[in-house]
């Protein structure tokens, strides 16, 4: 017996080292960075944020609650253009601005812009695209401006860039205009030509960002009549038709080699944010006096550019994050200014359908306030 236990003893630690080995194998697999391969549902969100331990919570699955301690500042914030300030232009409704968005399956902290400003010290942090994403930058400045004191803080332009900078914390939330990502340029006889393959002269002011947030997909999608260039141009050639979609893909294959020839994802954070939803049928009043968000939706649409947008993403080497507010922000049908994008006299309102509506923007406080604190969250 005396010979046998200290065998079983012996016996019994290796199979309990064994053991544990086995053990922390399967749980460190499970924390493994490629373990999204088998998520075919979020593909893009996880190829392109393998480093991101928080893109196991998908942010674009959830519902509106409505939460009383919302909104997060005022219409007063004086960086609001006069487009979007509902409240002011005399909205009479305000629950608008009290919706939280929760997803199904973590939570997103409530915006703090202390903790934010010591994120992004001595970092500048860049929106580029069209006026949603300047609409989006007005609500990240909005966010933050309360904390910092009125002397050390103001704006400065660039070109077609703006900058907020938080002088004490050495950060600037910047705007850079580029709807179209690529180059528009004036031809001969004034014609406006789209160059699918030129980007240079808008990424100019992309270069020495720390994080740099992109949309592009509306004024792909205008019609004829809104259509923003004359000719298209690749090479040498020039095109008066092509669909739009392969336009779309051709101009966001110019901006992904862009990024994938000149950032470095140790320096640069890249996050391409989806393309925010339009209520504008009925000529743009179907979001006129709504004042509640969709409850569901009777189908699940995915927009076109959206799809063209997973599919660049996928075939580029930069890990780019893909923020998903689509699906989110089409519950949101309340939220636009509809009339109210000017300020309204008494009698004006009493015939509010003489106006045209604005069911593309949004509301601020509102809508794009969600989008910053999940921005703030990936960070």
């Amino acid at each position: 017996m005396t010979k046998t236990k200290p065998q079983l003893i012996f016996l019994f630690s290796i199979f309990i080292v064994f053991l544990c080995f086995s053990l922390g194998k399967s749980s460190d697999f499970e924390l493994e960075d490629d373990s999204w391969l088998n998520d075919e549902d979020d593909e893009v969100n996880m190829v392109q944020s393998q480093q991101n331990s928080r893109s196991r919570c998908d942010f674009s699955v959830g519902k509106w609650v409505y939460d009383q301690s919302y909104p997060l500042y005022d219409s007063n914030c004086p960086y609001l253009s006069t487009a979007v300030t509902c409240q002011k232009n005399g909205r009479p409704d305000s629950d608008y601005e009290k919706w939280r968005w929760k997803p199904n399956s973590c939570s997103i902290p409530r915006f703090d812009a202390l903790k934010f400003l010591g994120k992004m010290r001595r970092k500048r942090i860049m929106l580029v695209g069209d006026s949603i994403m300047r609409n989006q930058w007005e609500s990240l400045v909005c966010l933050v401006q309360g904390v910092v004191p009125t002397g050390r803080k103001r704006v400065t332009y660039n070109g077609p860039s703006m900058a907020f900078h938080a002088m004490d914390f050495e950060t600037s939330i910047e705007f850079s205009w580029a709807p179209l990502l690529v180059e528009l340029n004036k031809g001969a006889e004034k014609k406006r030509i789209l160059h699918l393959d030129l980007i240079e002269e808008n990424a100019k002011y992309w270069r020495g960002v720390d994080v740099l947030v992109f949309d592009s997909a509306h004024w792909w999608t205008h019609s004829d009549q809104s259509s923003s260039w004359d000719y298209y141009m690749e090479g040498h050639s020039l095109y008066t038709n092509m669909n739009p979609m392969v336009a779309y893909q051709k101009g966001l294959t110019t901006w992904a080699k862009w990024v994938d020839l000149n950032l470095d994802p140790r320096k640069t954070r890249v996050i391409f944010r989806s393309m925010s939803p339009r209520h504008n049928r009925e000529n743009g009043w179907r979001c006129y006096n709504q004042k509640q968000p969709l409850a569901y939706f009777s189908h699940q649409h995915v927009p076109e550019p959206l799809l063209v947008l997973q599919g660049v993403l996928r075939k580029m080497r930069f890990p780019v994050y893909l923020q998903d507010i689509t699906t989110m922000s089409a519950f949101r049908r309340d939220g636009h200014p509809s009339v109210y994008r000017r300020a309204m006299g008494q009698e004006e309102r009493q015939h509010p359908r003489d106006f045209s509506s604005d069911c593309s923007h949004w509301c601020l406080p509102g809508v794009p306030d969600s989008w910053n604190e999940i921005l703030s969250a990936l960070l």
